[in-house]
């Protein structure tokens, strides 16, 4: 006692400084974010981006090289069916020079030389036709008297014949010259005039609909085939997304789709309508190759709401693969899946499934805890078992976290 008497200040000292060192070096509390586990609506979805598209749009192109009009209907103008969108008219014959003058008149004197010759030979055989139906008809006479053998019958039968077939291909070539002859000479009418037989072409609506986009403006020559309007009716809308082929087997017809980002903050409801047998190759922005699958949906809200969306608009579209309105949830963020074993293989239960925990707040510290996952949506997972509604739960745990560590809200 008297020693402790004698030196109870020192002792006193020690101890505080002991209880000082072991408040230093005590481990600093980890900052984390709690969220809860709730009930609500969840749903499981793909997203993906897409473009309006008229159903049915019709393009009118030039039906041969014509020159056509400036065109006076612009873009969003109504059209009617049978209505006059596109006149076309026969283009000018360019000037010619006196060598190319020289030559066309050559070729009409040329075509007219052969058909002269054409008729000569049709005229010729012809006359060698009639004569062989006339030694036909008197074979056939002395035939019937038995003064001529049938075989010599026969003969003359088949030299009527080619004699008639020559004279109507002589009649056909005399027909080709004659044609030859009267392009020769248009060439050589109409060089550097306006066609005077041609008429102007017009092209008529084939529906009811709006002008969606005009391939040019001012009159100019256009080659045959070349695109001039598309019409098409804006009421009739569809949409197409582009999603991967992966998501594309998990899509079926008639599955909802909400149609969001389209310039107003409500969503329009859809229903997928096809999805197309044939994929595409496409490269992302990140410059990876995918295999992608054209999905079809159709607006199922009314016109009156969309009517401002047009042809080749952006939308996102989300499939609602599966919903449900009173789910236990979990928040995405605060699963993980438990580190591998020591042989290198994942932990898993018995149907073989990786298993996935959490770290709860209990008293300042985090506990680790076991669950079962069902169904991912966006924001949550289907909580199947491990925890109770109302249970808070670390999100975004670091790494340093283990179970049994001290933590502090942040």
């Amino acid at each position: 006692m008297t020693f402790l008497r004698r030196y109870y200040g020192t002792i006193l000292t020690v101890l505080v400084i002991l209880l000082l060192l072991a408040l230093a070096l005590r481990p600093t509390p980890l900052l984390v974010d709690r969220e809860r586990v709730s009930r609500g609506y969840m749903e499981q979805v793909i997203e993906e981006e897409g473009r309006t598209r008229v159903a049915a749009s019709y393009l009118l192109s030039a039906p041969l090289a014509v020159e056509a009009r400036r065109l006076e209907l612009e873009p969003g103008d109504r059209v009617r069916a049978g209505e006059v969108v596109v006149r076309l008219e026969a283009p000018v014959a360019p000037p010619l020079d006196a060598r190319q003058l020289a030559e066309a008149k050559a070729r009409v004197e040329a075509a007219r030389a052969v058909v002269e010759v054409a008729r000569r030979e049709q005229e010729a055989l012809a006359a060698a036709a009639q004569l062989a139906v006339a030694e036909l008809e008197r074979s056939r006479r002395l035939a019937a008297e038995q003064l001529i053998s049938p075989s010599e019958l026969e003969n003359m039968i088949a030299e009527a014949s080619r004699q008639q077939a020559l004279e109507r291909a002589a009649g056909f070539r005399l027909q080709t010259a004659r044609h030859e002859m009267e392009s020769a000479r248009s060439a050589l009418a109409y060089a550097g005039e306006r066609d005077a037989a041609g008429k102007v072409i017009e092209l008529v609506s084939p529906v009811d609909g709006l002008i969606l986009r005009r391939h040019f403006i001012s009159g100019r020559m256009l080659a045959a085939g070349e695109p001039i309007v598309e019409i098409g009716d804006t009421a009739s809308l569809e949409v197409e997304v582009d999603v991967l082929s992966a998501d594309a087997v998990r899509l079926e017809p008639g599955m909802k789709v909400w149609f969001t980002r389209w310039g107003r903050e409500e969503a329009l409801a859809g229903r997928v309508r096809r999805i197309e047998p044939g994929g595409f190759t496409k490269v992302s922005a990140l410059g990876v190759e995918e295999q992608r699958v054209l999905v079809i949906a159709d607006f199922t809200d009314p016109h009156e709401q969309w009517q401002r969306l047009g042809d080749a608009y952006r939308v996102n579209a989300r499939f609602v693969l599966w919903e449900a309105e009173d789910v236990l949830r979990l928040p995405t963020a605060a699963a993980f899946r438990l580190p591998a074993r020591q042989d290198g293989s994942a932990r898993a239960d018995r149907s073989g499934q990786e298993n996935w925990a959490v770290f709860t707040v209990d008293n300042g510290r985090a506990r680790l805890r076991q669950v079962e996952l069902g169904r991912r949506g966006g924001h949550y997972y289907q909580l199947l078992e491990g925890l109770q509604e109302g249970d808070k739960v670390i999100v975004h745990p670091p790494r340093e976290l283990e179970d049994g560590t001290r933590i502090r809200l942040r």
